[in-house]
């Protein structure tokens, strides 16, 4: 890079209008403790002037606060096609966690298919590994049959209603639809005009592994029975699909007038209980419209957690359907994102990947304030006797791991330190986890969840560090995903977790109040651990292993993004990101769309917008070799959900930062996007965060405070700074310097934050500067 505008020199100490804090009344101020924690004095030193304060009360003007506000602006978002869709990727989708359908032609055919998939539904033969013994399996699909031949096709997916409406257009007559997914059931009405009339015809899926199209099944391997069909009493069909391995799926589909409903179930070991919650759930339906009223509220519920709006109509649109997409992929208790989500299609990786692609799918539900989403959390909750049965046997009386792919049980054997195998998966998993307890200060998820895996996932480890002659310890052969060689000792990729992983531990034992016997050996590793191997091009893959073959990965990255191990606030370290970085994008042959997602976080990291944003837009380039696809979907030999996912974290990453225990407000907007507003974006310390920006510069800050934790923010103003509360009273601060506050604000208290007279304090929608077509086929 040849010059780094997120730089940053030394500022003066700003005036605050607020009550400084120092000497006695900082050691007076309470702190804040969790429960079973002894509080502890907050420590403010230092002062800055104080110049009193406006008393009077305020509140923000929040013009978002209706349903016809979000209506409109959602609409400006909504996916649309004039076209006829022929492909999974350019099609309208639908799902609500667990059940899921992308709506396309029907190949070859005068029809329209509604896919039906359902994320439980998976083999369960662990003896053929992920890609065929767990693997998800097919459901099936439904075709709507017109009478005349389509000529057009006017449809849009509401993104406010999660709903897709419009109209088919055929040389007999209309077609109306409408259709949405919810409580696992598929509820679509179809009207016809003229000479229409529609047709139903639902097709059920050969009950085998999808990675069929790449490879013959392993050797040993037998087919699923055949699926077989019944008709209750009240008429609703059933395809009952027993499994070879144990259990059942089972569809269940009734048509009345105009309106099917559709709804599958799946059991494991029960041979019949899918087919009883199959029916069960159409019962629960009664009908298109009831379902639609308890749909409407779900996600009418959901957006108002959060807003964000910036000038850019085509990456806007995007980002709020990537909010819509992971909404209808992912809930909490929920099974865990496949590389799919719940829209299985043909693929070669029909199963949860946990050395990238599960973590990228997850990053944006913190930031835009959707924890109800986190499946990755309840799923190592659940599976914590999974995740030991993992490791060799000789190592399950104190350790856990995952190997590279899984079913949704992370039902996945974990190789050995020193074989080269990949074993640091499960610990980049649980820095997800980590980052979602961050974000909500829930006790019950350190304790429950963070803590008992961490420390068995590091303990992994710790059997196999050896201390060399240079007094390190040092880590035997492991493999960084996915590099094509693998290093004889010491992958960056581990070293970063194991550094990140053993401060974690104890970080969580002193936050827990848990005298842990491991922690003298988590401090001796911090302190012994080998250094990061670097050379003249920044970060090496391992020990006398440079990186030098493109690799879409940066697994040996990961202690710069996501783990902020090696940042910009060290000086010293400035130099050896920046070469890391420009080298990783240097080899650009064998790079995907997360390369260009991840390279746009780094950037973001040193505050270089401009050069962030730029990296991002290759993502949506669709001369690149990976583009985007045009429902905002992505495919590389199948579909993988998390590289746009991980689209919009990246420009979370722009908009809020909260890495390091400081909250970063606008820390790498591009220089094009001179207006943005954000509106209850959550930061780790569980703050929520509303800000605006208007030509180029922030008008003001407010934080609420959900847990009282500390809170220090750079906050980007200039001049004379007014601190309130929401009372109106003056926060005590403290100016840190390089334009950063300490503020004490308590559980439940919000805080202003200006420069001048007191801005506008208005939330809502900016004026797009760079328009864009919707997404879909318009």
């Amino acid at each position: 890079m040849t010059s780094q505008p997120g730089n940053r020199s030394p500022v003066p100490r700003r005036a605050v209008l607020g009550t400084a804090l120092g000497g006695a009344a900082a050691a007076a101020l309470p702190g804040t403790a969790h429960a079973g924690q002894r509080a502890e004095p907050a420590q403010f030193g230092g002062a800055g002037s104080v110049a009193g304060g406006d008393r009077r009360p305020w509140r923000l003007r929040d013009t978002m606060s209706t349903d016809g506000a979000w209506d409109a602006f959602l609409r400006g978002q909504d996916l649309l096609w004039t076209r006829l869709p022929s492909r999974w990727y350019e099609g309208p989708f639908l799902g609500d966690g667990l059940l899921g359908s992308m709506v396309y032609q029907e190949p070859g055919a005068n029809q329209i298919r509604f896919t039906v998939q359902h994320g439980r539904v998976q083999d369960h033969r662990p003896e053929f590994g992920s890609g065929w013994g767990t693997c998800r399996l097919p459901v099936g699909h439904l075709t709507l049959e017109p009478v005349g031949t389509i000529t057009a096709v006017d449809w849009r997916l509401s993104l406010w209603n999660a709903e897709l409406t419009g109209t088919v257009t055929t040389t007999a007559g209309t077609l109306t639809l409408s259709g949405l997914i919810h409580d696992e059931v598929l509820a679509v009405r179809v009207t016809a005009d003229g000479g229409e009339q529609a047709t139903w015809t639902f097709h059920p899926a050969e009950a085998i592994s999808p990675r069929r199209i790449s490879e013959a099944p392993p050797s040993g391997y037998t087919g699923n029975p055949p699926w077989t069909t019944r008709t209750t009493a009240d008429g609703t069909e059933q395809v009952l699909q027993p499994l070879t391995g144990g259990g059942q799926t089972a569809t269940a589909y009734r048509r009345t007038g105009a309106e099917l409903l559709l709804s599958v179930g799946h059991s494991h070991p029960s041979d019949t209980a899918a087919e009883a919650d199959s029916l069960r759930n159409l019962r629960r339906a009664t009908s298109y419209s009831a379902l639609r009223r308890r749909h409407t509220r779900w996600w009418h519920t959901f957006y108002r957690k959060s807003f964000v709006s910036f000038p850019d109509q085509r990456l806007q649109s995007f980002h709020w359907i990537q909010l819509y997409k992971v909404a209808s992929a992912s809930r909490a208790g929920g099974p865990v994102m496949a590389t799919c989500g719940p829209w299985l299609e043909p693929t070669p990786w029909p199963a949860v990947w946990w050395n990238l692609n599960v973590q990228l799918e997850y990053w944006l539900i913190h930031g835009s304030n959707h924890l109800e989403l986190d499946a990755l959390a309840t799923t190592l909750r659940q599976n914590q006797e999974q995740l030991i049965a993992n490791v060799p046997a000789a190592y399950r009386v104190d350790s856990s791991g995952v190997g590279r792919s899984s079913d949704m049980f992370a039902n996945r054997a974990v190789g050995e330190p020193g074989t080269g195998a990949e074993t640091g998966d499960l610990t980049w998993a649980l820095h997800n986890v980590w980052l979602s307890y961050r974000h909500s200060m829930d006790k019950a998820l350190l304790r429950d969840t963070i803590f008992p895996v961490l420390r068995r996932a590091i303990n992994y480890y710790l059997h196999f560090l050896t201390p060399g002659s240079d007094g390190k310890l040092h880590l035997p052969s492991t493999l960084s995903p996915e590099y094509p060689v693998v290093p004889p000792q010491d992958t960056n990729y581990d070293l970063a977790l194991i550094r990140w992983g053993c401060q974690t531990l104890i970080e969580s034992a002193e936050l827990l109040g848990i005298d842990d016997e491991l922690t003298p050996r988590w401090q001796e590793v911090l302190a012994k651990l080998t250094p990061y191997p670097v050379d003249d091009n920044g970060f090496m893959i391992g020990a006398g292993t440079a990186y030098a073959q493109s690799h879409r990965h940066y697994s040996h990255l990961l202690m710069v993004y996501p783990l902020y191990l090696v940042n910009w606030d060290q000086p010293e370290s400035r130099d050896l990101i920046a070469k890391s970085v420009a080298h990783w994008h240097a080899l650009t042959g064998a790079h995907r769309g997360y390369s260009y997602t991840g390279a746009a976080s780094m950037y973001a990291m040193t505050g270089d917008g401009d050069t962030a944003i730029t990296y991002l837009r290759k993502f949506f380039d669709t001369s690149t070799r990976y583009p985007c696809q045009a429902n905002t979907h992505y495919t590389e030999a199948g579909p993988v959900i998390e590289t746009p996912l991980s689209a919009s974290q990246s420009l979370h990453d722009m908009f809020c930062q909260s890495w390091g225990g400081m909250i970063r407000v606008f820390p790498a907007v591009p220089s094009a996007w001179a207006d943005v507003t954000l509106h209850d974006f959550r930061t780790q310390g569980a703050f929520l965060v509303s800000a605006v920006r208007t030509a180029g510069a922030t008008r003001f800050i407010r934080i609420r405070s959900l847990a009282g934790e500390p809170l220090k923010l750079r906050h980007g103003l200039s001049g004379t700074l007014t601190v309130l509360l929401d009372d109106g009273t003056p926060a005590r601060t403290q100016d840190l310097g390089d334009g950063a506050l300490a503020i004490d604000l308590p559980r439940g208290r919000e805080v202003l934050v200006h420069s001048g007279s007191r801005p506008d304090l208005v939330i809502g929608p900016v004026a797009v500067s760079e328009p864009g077509p919707a997404w879909g086929l318009p």
